[in-house]
């Protein structure tokens, strides 16, 4: 079985700035995960997982089109997590791919993709498992168009706000939890 390294280097073979990029943000969120897993002992959190996980999270960008963050692929942005959750099943890496399409907002119902006409399957991609929930969570604290960067919970919260309070609301849980 291949590591989280030996993945990245598949799919991101050239230190170029898409790499840089991918590489600053991954271990922002990694790093955020393991100091929650740290922090609070009793909910058992698989610390390895969760930096396998935070470092493959966005492993599908290359294949999306967002010049901003030197992606130049074809595919719409929104679909980078499903597109990331294929390649690691096509390895056997399932628990990772589930992280990988369920980490995008505060993750996204089947309600919210059929009303916002997203480019997605029409199901839920809502993080279930507690590691799941600390990826989705760390994640939002971090910009992959501004790399090396850190967001406030307020900030974080700020940003979610756009696509409705359901995600504001599920953020305000984590943040009671996780922080």
């Amino acid at each position: 079985m291949m590591d989280y390294q030996s993945v990245i280097n598949k799919y991101y073979p050239s230190e170029n700035e898409l790499r840089r990029i991918l590489m600053v943000h991954s271990r922002q969120v990694a790093d955020r995960c393991l100091k929650i897993a740290k922090a609070h002992p009793e909910l058992k959190l698989d610390a390895e997982f969760l930096e396998e996980a935070a470092m493959l999270h966005d492993i599908g960008i290359f294949e999306c089109n967002a010049p901003g963050i030197q992606c130049f692929g074809e595919a719409p942005y929104i679909q980078h997590g499903i597109i990331g959750a294929q390649i690691l099943r096509e390895m056997g890496w399932e628990r990772h791919a589930r992280v990988c399409e369920r980490h995008t907002g505060t993750g996204l119902t089947k309600w919210d993709i059929e009303q916002q006409q997203l480019p997605l399957p029409h199901q839920d991609f809502m993080p279930v498992e507690l590691e799941e929930q600390v990826v989705c969570y760390a994640d939002k604290f971090y910009s992959k168009t501004h790399p090396g960067s850190e967001r406030t919970v307020v900030e974080a919260m700020r940003s979610l706000e756009k696509f409705g309070w359901d995600g504001v609301k599920r953020f305000q849980k984590w943040v009671d939890l996780f922080e």
